[in-house]
């Protein structure tokens, strides 16, 4: 069901609602320049996990990011804190009336933060949803084909509800500010780690492609942000004097490394979609998660998918999809 855009006005205002996860809202923020460009003026808040309003708010086309901390406040419940954070979220949700309010979580737990602002809420009808209760807070159901990349799933809803086609390739907009300190030699970002642990990537493989890059004359970063990450990246780049293991960064710090990269390696995990968005050249290693619903191909047109749900690929698979990044920089 589409909407009429006359009766939504010539500046409308939008609140989205995607709180997580990271790679999630990668794939949403095309939407944002989507909008721009077929509602001239328009406002755009959007509701993200304190964790990553960071990333929102690279893309200057978001009015306002307004935080929450469900992942915080569940372990916390009983703390007189939690409750003055929900009350001042509620005040920031509810501030101001939307045109219209966009449900692209797809859960119960988005479908009661966008029940909480002012506006009428869109999200995907029954069939199309990933938990069909949420519909039960939507004011408008749109049917949205479940069986296409997240980033077209996004798009779509937001044409659906503003009355409007989405077309060509998905634009992010991101700005990332130049901060931290990169290798001065061309470098590649290997990112191995994601909270899946399905969807790793065998430590002996990465070893093998990190020899194997360094040895065409490139610096190998392997980022990390948790204990277990540190040590698996120590683990993956011992002995080899072309990997540095650089400090824990910020998201937008990692943000600014990716941006910089030369290329970028990394398996199905939110940094790696970031990389792609981003524009830098991407290969995305796949095991347990279908590439054609979530790859970053789709995201840009030098982003690279192999493997798949059960497929995983061999170090020569992969070494094979570096070789004309690898001719990027002449070797040293």
């Amino acid at each position: 069901m589409q909407t009429d855009p006359q009766a939504i006005g010539p500046a409308p205002s939008v609140l989205i609602v995607r709180p997580s996860s990271l790679g999630d809202i990668v794939h949403a923020l095309p939407i944002v320049h989507d909008l721009r460009a077929h509602c001239p003026g328009v406002a755009i808040d959007w509701v993200a996990e304190e964790t990553f309003t960071e990333l929102v708010r690279l893309n200057r086309g978001v009015r306002r990011v307004i935080p929450i901390a469900l992942r915080r406040w569940r372990h916390e419940l009983a703390a007189r804190s939690t409750w003055s954070e929900f009350a001042r979220f509620r005040r920031e949700v509810s501030a101001e009336r939307y045109d219209a309010v966009l449900d692209l979580q797809e859960q119960v737990k988005g479908a009661l933060m966008a029940a909480l602002a002012r506006g009428p809420v869109h999200g995907p009808d029954r069939r199309s949803v990933r938990e069909p209760i949420a519909t039960l807070f939507y004011r408008h159901r749109h049917r949205v084909d479940p069986d296409q990349h997240l980033i077209d799933r996004c798009r779509r809803l937001a044409g659906e509800a503003f009355g409007y086609e989405p077309e060509g390739t998905p634009h992010f907009d991101l700005a990332p500010s130049l901060e931290g300190d990169p290798p001065d030699a061309p470098y590649a970002v290997f990112l191995h780690s994601t909270s899946r642990r399905d969807k790793l990537w065998p430590e002996a493989h990465w070893r093998a492609l990190v020899e194997h890059v360094g040895n065409s004359g490139f610096v190998v970063v392997l980022p990390w942000g948790t204990g277990e990450e540190k040590a698996r990246s120590d683990r993956i780049g011992q002995g080899n004097g072309a990997a540095v293991i650089p400090a824990r960064a910020s998201l937008s710090g990692l943000a600014s490394l990716l941006a910089r990269a030369v290329w970028v390696v990394g398996v199905d995990t939110g940094l790696t979609h970031l990389a792609a968005a981003l524009g830098t050249p991407t290969i995305a290693i796949f095991a347990a998660t279908e590439p054609r619903l979530a790859g970053v191909a789709r995201a840009s047109r030098v982003g690279r998918d192999l493997g798949g749900i059960g497929i995983v690929p061999a170090p020569d698979e992969v070494i094979a999809a570096t070789a004309p990044l690898l001719r990027t920089v002449p070797s040293s």
